[in-house]
């Protein structure tokens, strides 16, 4: 089954109200299609405060930039294994753009993230350009502690590299026990690693990290067949 975030804005005459939609597509022939829609409140933010736009027809859900990492989870979604797609912007400010996809939540500070450093990607520097994208799994996996002791192993350049200002297409890949993550509809991964961590969580969420914020559209979760 295909989980597919999408969003509209619906106009009423004392107040605009942004809603997401989310639709539950079965792929099976007896299957039927499920609409739920829901409003901020139904993601969790912690440490972070949620706005909801619009581009186009897309809705755009935003994470204003503070001290310390942030998440906003996605209430009464779960996941485990499957694939993830996700259209993000970050932008081209060193050190303060760090956003990806929180995974396999147990708590809120228990969980995996993939999560990109646009202002790497077109880095002159080639060390900068190999941290574009990177897997942790926190609290006990931080990207210093992989960089230290794995160096190399769970953060890659992204190849061709995106425009570190604009929107780019993200697809993460969760099969037994193995990331894979592929961005703008490269057939190639970008980062290929072993999950660090089992923590049975099942929490998923848009994750942005120290003194960041960001913009995500356009999600879909895949759970995986079994």
């Amino acid at each position: 089954m295909a989980y597919f975030l999408t969003a509209v804005r619906k106009h009423n005459p004392a107040n605009m109200k942004a809603i997401i939609t989310i639709i539950a597509l079965c792929v099976t022939a007896n299957c039927f299609a499920q609409q739920k829609t829901i409003t901020e409140k139904d993601l969790a933010p912690v440490n972070r405060t949620v706005s909801l736009g619009m581009d186009g027809a897309a809705q755009v859900i935003h994470l204003d930039a503070k001290d310390d990492d942030g998440v906003a989870w996605i209430k009464g979604t779960q996941f485990t294994e499957g694939t993830i797609e996700v259209d993000i912007k970050g932008k081209d400010v060193l050190q303060h753009s760090f956003v990806g996809i929180a995974f396999h939540g147990a708590d809120n500070k228990t969980f995996e993230v993939i999560y990109f450093r646009p202002f790497n990607f077109r880095a002159s520097d080639d060390v900068r350009k190999s941290h574009a994208v990177q897997y942790v799994a926190l609290p006990g996996y931080d990207w210093e502690k992989l960089r230290t002791e794995h160096p190399g192993q769970y953060e890659k350049p992204v190849e061709p590299a995106p425009e570190p200002n604009e929107w780019f297409h993200a697809r993460i890949e969760i099969q037994s026990n193995i990331v894979k993550v592929f961005v703008n509809g490269n057939a190639t991964p970008s980062l290929t690693v072993q999950e660090l961590v089992h923590t049975n969580g099942k929490m998923i969420g848009y994750w942005v990290g120290n003194t960041s914020d960001g913009n995500w559209k356009n999600i879909k979760i895949s759970p995986a067949n079994h």
